[in-house]
């Protein structure tokens, strides 16, 4: 049946469902994880007790004033042998569905996306001390859904390093560009400045509004043999635990990065850089093509 027309508690329930499922993985995974005391390496410190990778598994919780385009990050790397392995794709197969079910009642009912972030809280194992902790009730639907890094193969050497120069780049029309100015203080001055220089430009002239995204981990894995299809070597983003297959169960070579990120951009400019160097709208941070 057409999601469209299916009833929308049919497509609550399902997701209910998959939500039970995703728990009840990665209670598995870390109960094994506990039990076997995988070799582990950890960014940071920690205070805590083995218990760590279950409530990183778990936080899928809205703080107080967070940013709802903010996740937080669990940076680590565990040995797994197979067994392990297993119950960590398990627990990404579920994520995997959950994100498509979410994707699915979005496009048919809109609507009931708020809904379904205010159902899944109660079936969390943990929702009465997180409701306690009070503010946390609200689903991340990202940290919900975002996989654990599982790397294809063994490992020799992982080289963690941060990324800092990326930047999300979305597309727009003149007209667009001049709704979001006019939706600004118009009498400003600054404002009225930009709106002349749209006036100024071709209609039809593409323009680029540019985020810069928060600084993030990156782990280069240096396989122990060349994959299937040749390469020795692939860059993974990380804000989950990277997991690497161990048969032996001992850690690969591990290179430690800065504590903290850059405060300036590390990569050079690309010379076939598309964008111009100065913003056109600053107030937006919209820029024009060269």
């Amino acid at each position: 049946m057409n999601d469209n027309v299916l009833p929308v508690y049919h497509l609550l329930h399902e997701l209910d469902a998959r939500f039970d499922d995703l728990m009840v993985t990665i209670d598995q995974a870390a109960t094994y994880y506990e039990q076997q005391q995988a070799a582990t390496w950890h960014f940071q410190p920690l205070h805590e007790n083995t218990s760590w990778l279950r409530k990183a598994l778990l936080d899928m919780w809205h703080q107080q004033g967070q940013d709802g385009r903010e996740t937080r990050n669990y940076i680590a790397l565990i040995a797994a042998d197979d067994t392990l392995l297993e119950k960590f794709n398990a627990v990404n197969r579920a994520k995997a569905q959950i994100s498509e079910l979410l994707q699915r009642i979005k496009q048919a009912h809109p609507n009931t996306l708020s809904q379904a972030k205010h159902r899944l809280p109660e079936r969390h194992p943990d929702v009465d001390n997180v409701l306690r902790k009070g503010g946390l009730a609200r689903l991340h639907l990202k940290q919900c859904w975002r996989h654990i890094p599982i790397a294809p193969a063994p490992v020799s050497r992982v080289r963690f390093a941060w990324y800092s120069s990326g930047r999300s780049i979305k597309k727009l029309t003149v007209q667009e560009a001049e709704q979001k100015l006019l939706q600004l203080d118009t009498g400003a001055a600054h404002v009225r400045i930009q709106l002349r220089k749209l006036a100024g430009i071709p209609s039809d002239e593409p323009l680029a509004q540019v985020q810069s995204q928060a600084p993030l981990m990156r782990a280069n894995l240096f396989f122990t043999e060349p994959l299937e299809d040749g390469h020795t070597r692939r860059a993974m983003n990380v804000a989950l635990p990277l997991i690497v297959p161990s048969h032996n169960q001992q850690l690969p070579h591990i290179k430690m990065p800065p504590l903290e990120p850059p405060t300036q951009r590390t990569r050079a400019k690309r010379r076939d850089e598309k964008l111009e160097h100065e913003a056109f709208l600053p107030s937006l941070r919209i820029y024009r093509y060269r």
